[in-house]
């Protein structure tokens, strides 16, 4: 193989959140001994949800397979008031392992609400995401997708309208879906923070500085993850062969024929090892050389729920 450059795009793998999340279900696994029950994936990624498998985690679609007083934590996409009131009814302990970002957003929809909006998520249909946050007021909340979407919804008063959005969701073209709204409900109302998040936001502006540049872009992450498949379209709209790969087991060989610059990123969901596996396979085909482009230093950290923070040696 003909000697190569790889551009690391960083920021890139675990955010704050996803970090918190997997800390969560371990301190869980300590405090309460597996199995320890995990609603949906704790975060959209295949290896990470394997691995706190074989530490006693048991995953699960629904509470309904949940056994009665056992020990449940909800994922990091957060879930609908339903879901919480069933596992109360239960007698379910329940640590939340909701993203603080997302919860956020839930915060938002109710308040909207209670004002007498509609509220308008923008947002993909059937993302845990999503599911949770319409739950915080299915009577008040509407979802779209595209800027076509935002063309064509209807509400019952146009005076009356805001909008929440998905955190992992391509910071381009959500910025043009509210565009639209803004045209059509001159009186729309936002949140004072931007909703995506700073993770999904700096991992799309770091690829956005390399992608050009690179004839071959890899975004490390599961198909399921929302922000990795955003990154995947961003480098794809840059002008390079983008693939979405879950691991070094999926890089096929032909894709790197006449390929001098490689990308390298990965979502927010993805662990950093995961990475260093791709440059060392890469390294292992012929002389490589690594260049590491640094767009922001991330220093964001959330703290733990109480129930598992008071396992933790100082926190008592």
């Amino acid at each position: 193989m003909s000697p190569r450059t790889v551009l690391l795009a960083s920021p890139r793998a675990f955010c704050a959140g996803v970090e918190r999340a997997i800390e969560i279900v371990e301190l869980a696994l300590v405090r309460y001994g597996a199995p320890v029950y995990v609603r949906r994936q704790i975060v959209h990624n295949t290896h990470v949800v394997a691995e706190l498998e074989t530490k006693g985690a048991v995953f699960v679609s629904e509470l309904d397979a949940v056994p009665d007083g056992a020990c449940v934590v909800f994922s990091a996409h957060g879930v609908a008031p339903q879901v919480r009131d069933d596992a109360a009814r239960r007698g379910l302990d329940v640590i939340d392992a909701t993203c603080p970002l997302v919860a956020k957003v839930h915060g938002q929809v109710r308040r909207f609400a209670a004002a007498g909006d509609t509220v308008v998520l923008i947002g993909h249909a059937g993302h845990d995401e999503v599911t949770g946050t319409m739950g915080e007021a299915p009577g008040s909340i509407v979802l779209v997708e595209s800027e076509t979407d935002a063309a064509t919804v209807t509400v019952p008063d146009p005076e009356r309208v805001s909008y929440v959005t998905q955190t992992t969701l391509s910071v381009s073209e959500t910025e043009r879906i509210i565009a639209v709204l803004r045209e059509r409900f001159p009186r729309l109302r936002g949140p004072a923070v931007e909703d995506i998040c700073y993770a999904t936001s700096n991992r799309q502006s770091a690829l956005a500085r390399v992608a050009h540049r690179a004839q071959l872009v890899l975004v490390v992450g599961s198909a399921n993850s929302s922000n990795s498949r955003r990154l995947v379209e961003l480098a794809d709209g840059a002008g390079a062969e983008a693939r979405l790969i879950e691991d070094v087991d999926d890089i096929d060989l032909r894709w790197l024929e006449g390929v001098s610059v490689v990308g390298l990123t990965a979502g927010a969901s993805a662990p950093p090892h995961l990475v260093e596996a791709v440059v060392t396979f890469l390294g292992g085909l012929g002389p490589v050389v690594v260049e590491e482009d640094i767009a922001v230093v991330e220093d964001v950290t959330f703290s733990l729920p109480l129930a598992v923070r008071r396992e933790q040696p100082g926190n008592r």
